[in-house]
């Protein structure tokens, strides 16, 4: 019995991770159209619901009903299959994210995360080089030159910024010693010099490398050379329509939020915030944890969109030099220094002994 009680718990974990996704996206979208329309003096999205709440919903209902169109000269397997392999990995990623404390019901502790892996950090990664599949071999399948561009600019991208995407997160690893997600969170608990949260935030570097790389996997603006609307008309999905585009569309967004979402928990101390424990009543205090982790990610969210709205395109030999000789050599002169530094904390120096 106790074994199907587990496995009811991590069917009810998965099944409300992906409607937290799926109703943060609705909220990303919406909250997108707005912020860019307020910085560029505009009104953005106001007739469906109220303050436009509902565009959203609607765009994604006549997409879901709109014909959708197949070349004649597609590679027809890859070409349904890409959207799909875009969705999944952006879906997998969110399920070692703890968006709470932990609690008890009777005995057994229930963790709000669908998954904790004593290798998280290292699952993100391996999931996340996942995604630059669906790009390519979208580009490929389609049987147009400009999607083709596309996906062979998605390759060198990838792989440019999923290697400083790692070299990132090492130092994070050096100073907490743990690659588990939830072991992170729990590093971050109490306070540095007894005034400051203990956040992983003061590797402030790391952080700035982390967020940068981020914005480029995710291929958003000014890192979008893959879609390029002037240059390559739609770039990776030209060829897409209906369903099938809505699938990357929703796949775009839900990377955005789940980059956020671990940006700040390996960086902002996750759910970790004040909860007034003893002064307010448990039926209370134990929202206030999931409160910080989302008003936290929802803070990098914004990031995203501010940068989007700011920055121009960069140019692809930008993109390269960027990526190749700032942000590699950056966190590999970082990473050394945090081994060094933890190094002497551990162990002193070595002309001392």
């Amino acid at each position: 019995m106790t074994d199907w009680i587990d496995v009811l718990i991590v069917v009810v974990k998965v099944v409300a991770a992906f409607a937290v996704m799926l109703v943060a996206t609705l909220l990303l979208i919406w909250a997108e159209r707005k912020i860019l329309a307020d910085m560029q003096n505009r009104i953005g999205p106001y007739r469906a619901g109220p303050w436009g709440l509902l565009q959203a919903l609607a765009d994604g209902v006549k997409l879901f009903f709109k014909e959708p169109i197949t070349p004649n000269r597609v590679e027809k397997t890859v070409y349904l299959l890409a959207p799909i392999l875009a969705l999944v990995p952006a879906l997998l990623m969110f399920l070692v994210v703890p968006i709470g404390r932990p609690f008890f019901i009777g005995d057994r502790e229930i963790t709000l995360q669908a998954m904790d892996l004593n290798v998280g950090l290292l699952f993100v990664l391996a999931v996340s080089s996942m995604a630059v599949y669906a790009v390519v071999l979208a580009g490929w399948s389609s049987g147009s030159k400009y999607p083709l561009l596309g996906g062979v600019r998605a390759t060198a991208q990838a792989i440019s910024y999923e290697a400083a995407l790692g070299l990132a997160l090492v130092p994070v690893v050096i100073y907490e010693g743990t690659l588990s997600v939830a072991g992170l969170v729990e590093g971050q608990s109490g306070k540095f010099l007894d005034l400051f949260p203990a956040w992983n935030i003061i590797l402030l570097p790391s952080f700035v490398f982390f967020l940068m790389a981020a914005i480029a996997e995710t291929n958003r603006a000014p890192f979008d050379l893959v879609e390029a609307e002037n240059e390559l008309v739609g770039g990776f999905h030209t060829e897409y329509s209906g369903l099938r585009f809505a699938l990357f569309f929703l796949a775009e967004y839900i990377n955005i939020f789940t980059m956020s979402a671990l940006t700040a928990t390996i960086f902002l101390g996750g759910w970790n915030g004040p909860t007034w424990d003893g002064s307010l009543p448990s039926s209370i205090t134990w929202i206030f944890p999931i409160l910080w982790f989302a008003l936290k990610t929802f803070a990098i969210v914004f990031v995203f969109f501010w940068v989007r709205a700011t920055l121009p395109r960069l140019r692809y030999d930008q993109l390269m030099e960027l990526g190749w000789k700032r942000l590699i050599p950056g966190t590999l002169i970082w990473m050394i220094f945090v081994a060094v530094a933890q190094a002497f904390d551990e162990f002193g120096a070595p002309w001392a002994s």
